[in-house]
């Protein structure tokens, strides 16, 4: 009975030298919390064309778009088969020239634009690259290259041409590429509707088609220029 009773006590004792511990700085598992703060990418991606510690550079880095820009710009066509059926087309190719040309005014009325010029399309490749589009950038002196890409149509119920209004849509995409850096400072996809009849001076539902969606494109880069001019202040 003696030594159940000593045997009883050294126990309490144990226990109590224990809890001590614990409290004294031993943490239980329950409260213990790992790092798993993540600062880097652990992906082995090969195909990569930035390092990890130039990634880091440039996300933990300041850019400042240059006070003088000389600007050029590049369209790229929504497809390959679009270049070659509308090569010949005489609306179309007005109405290329129309939206460069409204591109280049919406540039040149910021104090900061110096010169605003289209890359020839001689120095771009057929599936241009950013790497392409910089070096041809570089031989033309411009520190900033406007890439753009334009896309219209008529909306599906309204392909079957009647009496009723035709309604179409454009959607315009624009990036600034830096040329000696390489960044993307300003990006921005843009979509608009436009509807209307046919006009008695339009000759067929075709022509009253071109119209609807090039006015559709107008808005769109009336947008875009706002957005630019914003951008431009900064």
């Amino acid at each position: 009975m003696k030594y159940a009773f000593y045997a009883l006590l050294l126990l309490s004792f144990s226990s109590c030298a224990l809890g001590s511990q614990v409290g004294q700085g031993y943490p239980s598992q329950a409260s213990y919390q790992p790092d798993t703060s993540i600062t880097k990418s652990l992906f082995n991606d090969r195909a990569s064309t930035i390092s990890e510690a130039n990634i880091q550079k440039i996300l933990d880095g300041n850019y400042t778009l240059p006070n003088n820009l000389r600007i050029s710009l590049v369209k790229l066509e929504s497809s390959q088969s679009q270049r070659f059926y509308y090569r010949n087309d005489e609306y179309y190719l007005k109405s290329q020239q129309e939206y460069l040309d409204a591109f280049t005014a919406k540039f040149k009325a910021s104090d900061r634009v110096v010169k605003v010029s289209q890359i020839p399309d001689i120095l771009i490749s057929q599936n241009p690259t950013f790497t392409n589009i910089r070096e041809a950038a570089v031989r033309t002196q411009s520190d900033i290259v406007v890439i753009y890409a334009i896309n219209s149509d008529l909306y599906a119920r309204y392909k079957l041409f009647s009496k009723s209004d035709i309604k179409a849509f454009a959607t315009t995409q624009l990036i600034i590429l830096d040329v000696r850096t390489g960044l993307i400072p300003f990006s921005t996809i843009v979509t608009k509707e436009f509807q209307s009849k046919r006009q008695q001076n339009e000759l067929n539902e075709a022509e009253a088609a071109n119209r609807i969606k090039n006015e559709a494109i107008k808005l769109t880069i009336q947008e875009i220029g706002t957005q630019l001019n914003n951008f431009m202040k900064k």
